[in-house]
């Protein structure tokens, strides 16, 4: 009897440690049990692998499954970052995240009591221009969205040269393609997600993946690409879209190279880093591949590879060859402002000529420079549009056309609370500003006002209401209508939010005129021959 009461005494202690500790009991995925922890009533799963980590001879390769593992996994931990250069935190004052080849992790917010409870799922791809980012950044937290009723999940994916070298010899060990190794990683997680997110109280049919930036812009391309089809069933892309055609060579507004000018640019890499062939790269410490890929956010890019994507996505969307679903897009009223810092009007009219070849005359007609304001206006005005308000645009129109489904469109012109320095002085709604609405996470340096905690409440229901209902409406919500041709409203977040019509729509125009123009053989044949955009 002494025995039995202290083994009940032993019982008790133990259950109360768990609590105490936050503990819940394991979930098992198709790798193994992963034990995670309970925070303010949402439980949270850190640093789940959700792919082989891509070492040795896994390096740029298509992701592999984990290893299956025994026991019980703690994911109590976030992983560390795919490898990068240091360049946001820093500027932030914040301390530099730790990094790592093997990288490839998830995480897990849920608020379910138990799986049955068929949740609708976000999960986020984060930006940074494909060489920056991760999931470790205290932005990108889910449990405020958590808390709305979703589950939400973060995935990483490689980056820079070690996410998106195309080479000759890689593209032969794949049956003729390569470059896309971190769009393959989210694909990788995204079937993790279909696979697994059921013991977690998510619903695998009821999945929105959601980005921003660089993020945003594979939201865009997982929305064409055949690897994605069935993974997820809404898409939110935060200014990103990608319907520009292949940069061939320098080409303003233009990004993604099709897979010869991509393996020509890994040719020249290979020959930077001393390494004769893709297995002399493979052995070299991963320090100095990320120290060889250049300080700045410039020169690694998904690539049109002719699998993972097709090609030019404007045809594709034309063709009607994409994943339809409902989509929630859209871009900020200042997204320039972290790019341009300071012009002048004769840089900024050498800029364009440079970019725009024989059709910069009718973009300067559309975005002056008669003044040094005016042309520091004009030149986040172009970057804006041309990087994200254009693309964002035109998926609105193609998809309208055709889809089934609906299409929701924002402008998100709220100033956020920037600390008071200089450099913030004149801006409006920067790129990113609207990440800290969405996930409701303020930095130290931001002080939000009730006004801008109403907007985050606002912006947050309307991406939650969007995965579980594919449309952001509810009631106590501004009515956002949905875009069609006919009747082009977007919906402008600010205090108070209201729909409009599309803004800037004249400088839209004029860089309409500049990318059909650029589909035309003399405007490919502005930076030489037409180059094919699969090989």
């Amino acid at each position: 009897m002494k025995y039995a009461k202290g083994l009940l005494t032993l019982i008790s202690a133990l259950a109360l440690a768990t609590i105490a500790l936050g503990q819940t009991a394991p979930v098992r995925t198709q790798s193994g049990l992963v034990q995670g922890t309970t925070e303010n009533g949402i439980t949270i799963y850190r640093g789940i692998p959700f792919a082989a980590p891509p070492l040795g001879n896994l390096r740029w390769r298509a992701p592999q499954p984990p290893t299956p593992w025994k026991g019980v996994r703690q994911a109590d931990k976030l992983a560390p970052a795919c490898m990068q250069n240091q360049i946001v935190n820093p500027a932030l004052g914040l301390d530099a995240v730790t990094t790592n080849e093997d990288c490839l992790y998830l995480n897990v917010w849920t608020p379910a009591k138990s799986a049955s409870d068929h949740l609708a799922v976000m999960v986020w791809i984060y930006g940074g221009g494909f060489t920056i980012g991760s999931t470790t950044l205290a932005q990108y937290d889910g449990m405020n969205l958590a808390k709305k009723g979703v589950v939400l999940v973060s995935v990483a994916y490689r980056l820079g040269a070690l996410g998106f070298l195309a080479t000759p010899e890689l593209s032969a060990e794949n049956h003729g393609h390569s470059g896309n190794w971190g769009l393959m990683d989210q694909i990788a997680g995204l079937r993790w997600v279909k696979r697994n997110i059921a013991a977690f109280g998510g619903d695998p049919n009821r999945v929105t993946i959601f980005g921003e930036s660089a993020g945003g812009i594979a939201v865009s391309m997982l929305a064409a690409s055949p690897l994605a089809k069935g993974l997820f069933q809404g898409a939110i892309s935060e200014s990103g879209g990608s319907f520009a055609p292949a940069r061939l060579d320098s080409e303003g507004g233009e990004n993604v190279p099709p897979l010869s000018v991509a393996e020509r640019n890994g040719k020249a890499f290979l020959a930077k880093i001393h390494a004769d062939s893709i297995a002399d790269a493979r052995k070299m410490p991963a320090d100095e591949i990320q120290k060889a890929s250049g300080p700045g956010l410039a020169g690694w890019w998904p690539t049109f590879d002719g699998y993972v994507l097709l090609g030019d996505q404007y045809k594709l969307y034309e063709e009607g060859r994409y994943n339809d679903t409902p989509v929630l897009i859209g871009t900020n009223s200042d997204e320039g402002a972290l790019f341009v810092a300071k012009t002048t009007p004769d840089t900024y009219v050498k800029s364009v000529k440079s970019s725009y070849g024989e059709y910069a005359d009718k973009i300067l007609a559309a975005y002056p420079s008669g003044s040094d304001a005016q042309a520091l206006r004009s030149a986040r005005d172009l970057a804006r549009d041309s990087t994200f308000a254009w693309g964002t645009w035109t998926w609105a129109r193609l998809q309208s056309r055709a889809s089934k489904d609906k299409v929701f469109v924002y402008y998100f012109s709220h100033r956020p609370p920037y600390p008071n320095m200089p450099q913030f002085k004149d801006w409006g709604a920067a790129h990113g500003a609207e990440i800290s609405y969405v996930f409701g996470n303020f930095s130290r340096a931001m002080q939000p006002s009730a006004d801008d905690k109403a907007v985050s409440d606002q912006v947050s229901s309307y991406w939650t209401n969007f995965a579980k209902h594919f449309d952001p409406n509810a009631e106590g919500l501004p009515h956002w209508p949905a875009f069609t041709n006919r009747e082009a409203q977007v919906m402008n977040i600010d205090d108070p939010s209201k729909a409009i019509p599309v803004p800037n729509l004249d400088k839209l125009k004029a860089l309409d005129g500049y990318y059909a123009w650029r589909r035309t053989e003399e405007g490919k044949s502005r930076h030489g021959a037409d180059v094919s955009q699969n090989r």
